[in-house]
């Protein structure tokens, strides 16, 4: 948001001014809810789930010519009855971001600088890296000469971002890759 000084200056003098009035009985709230209702009008109303901790709080969404225009809690979701923690309050900033990163990006080894890359080559790339690391380091047999079929190497950690079913497919695909250090991170 651009403000030239003078600007801020007739924002604050509003702003010091309502709060001296609202001191003195004069009831802001239906202008704020006036002022609220203007940034919302004309926007899909669109019910999502925050994505930062497996408590999974639902959130409003308003949907406005294909962009999120504001954010708040769901009061019908019964877990946190609308209330949002510092993360999920601050989904709108993050969402909108110019920091956002829409598209892989890699750095070579010893660059310096990132290239973005498309998806295909990504995966491509992290399912070559990953098989090659469990056929160099597989062990078939411990030290014992127990057969354990094992990757030591190579750690994955969970999401918090999936449900009960996901974690135990993706569970299952991890041992199935013979991996034995694997975390979560809602547990962390």
């Amino acid at each position: 948001m651009n403000i030239s000084r003078r600007g801020f200056m007739k924002l604050a003098g509003i702003g010091v001014a309502g709060l001296g009035m609202s001191h003195l009985g004069l009831d802001l709230s239906p202008t704020q809810a006036y002022a609220a209702g203007l940034k919302i009008k004309g926007a899909t109303e669109v019910i999502s789930i925050c994505p930062f901790c497996s408590v999974s709080c639902h959130f409003i969404a308003h949907v406005k010519d294909g962009k999120i225009v504001s954010t708040e809690g769901d009061p019908d979701y019964p877990v946190s009855e609308g209330a949002l923690c510092a993360k999920g309050a601050a989904m709108l900033s993050m969402h909108n971001s110019h920091h956002r990163l829409q598209k892989p990006m890699y750095r070579a080894p010893y660059s310096t600088k990132w290239e973005e890359k498309d998806w295909e080559w990504v995966l491509d790339r992290i399912a070559r890296r990953v098989k090659e690391t469990r056929d160099a380091d597989f062990k078939r047999f411990n030290a014992k000469g127990q057969e354990v079929n094992r990757v030591e190497s190579i750690f994955h950690l969970g999401s918090s971002q999936m449900d009960n079913e996901e974690c135990a497919l993706v569970h299952q695909g991890v041992r199935g890759l013979g991996l034995v250090h694997f975390d979560h991170q809602a547990r962390i």
